[in-house]
This record gives C-alpha cells, sequence and structure tokens, in this order.
C-alpha cells in the first residue's frame, strides 16, 4: 500500500527497532511507496512512511534492494556533501563514505553481507541514518 510521507520531525528522530518474518507488510509498503515517488526518491526508510522499524529500500539503478536490520561493519574514503529527503525540506551537508560494507537480512530474512561504493553506499548511509533517528 502506498504510504504517506512522515514529516514529523520527532516522529522521524525515534530510533527504529527491529523488523521480524511477521511484519512483511512494512515491506511491502516501502516497495510500493517507493515506486510511487520513483522520479524524486532513491531510497526510503520505514519510519519515512510511519514504521519504527529497522527497514530500507535503495534503488540501486538497476533493482530495488530490502535491506532488513542493516549494520554498517565497515567504511572508508570520507566526504563532504549535501542530501535532500522527501520528509525534510531544503539539502543539509553530511560526511559520507565512498566504500561500505553491510550486514543485513534481505527481502526473505536471509542473512547477508555485501559492499557497496559510490551514489549506492550514499543512500544506504542516509537512509540507515533515518532508522536511528538521525536528521541531517
Amino acid at each position: 500500500m502506498i504510504k504517506p510521507i512522515v514529516r514529523d520531525v520527532i516522529f522521524l528522530s525515534r530510533k527504529s527497532e527491529p523488523i521480524t518474518k511477521e511484519e512483511t507488510q512494512v515491506i511491502t509498503d516501502l516497495q510500493d511507496t517507493l515506486v510511487d515517488h520513483r522520479d524524486t526518491c532513491v531510497g526510503m526508510a520505514a519510519n519515512m512512511i510511519g514504521y519504527t522499524k529497522r527497514s530500507i529500500i535503495v534503488h540501486t539503478g538497476l533493482f530495488d534492494l530490502v535491506m532488513n536490520n542493516p549494520v554498517i561493519t565497515k567504511k572508508s574514503e570520507p566526504y563532504q556533501t549535501e542530501e535532500g529527503c522527501l520528509s525534510l525540506d531544503g539539502v543539509r551537508k553530511t560526511t559520507r563514505y565512498r566504500q561500505i560494507e553491510v550486514a543485513y537480512e534481505d527481502i526473505s530474512f536471509k542473512k547477508r553481507r555485501e559492499s557497496f561504493a559510490g551514489f549506492t553506499a550514499q543512500i544506504i548511509q542516509h537512509e540507515m541514518d533515518h532508522l536511528d533517528g538521525i536528521i541531517i
């Protein structure tokens, strides 16, 4: 189901809780809502659509990747950038890393560990900030 984008900074500042296999509706809603915003959005965190669950979706350029309970295990090559967000007005400066490694559970809750670089790595970091209640 396509969900409205949350713009309440107090809600967005809350830390998310782990998502479980029983909460697949959150994932479906993330998928549907990202598709609906495809022209202006490349990633989304569950709290952006009203769920305080640790789930994100990222458009990699080829496909949409669902990451449940993600944790960055390695990062390198910091750089400064500016980012916008559907949940917030304007753009903000932030530090990101060009290379990251992430441990996560896929859409079927199978454990994965992958490396990401460039813009995909940046999107993942942005969405993971949402999960930790970090407003940039």
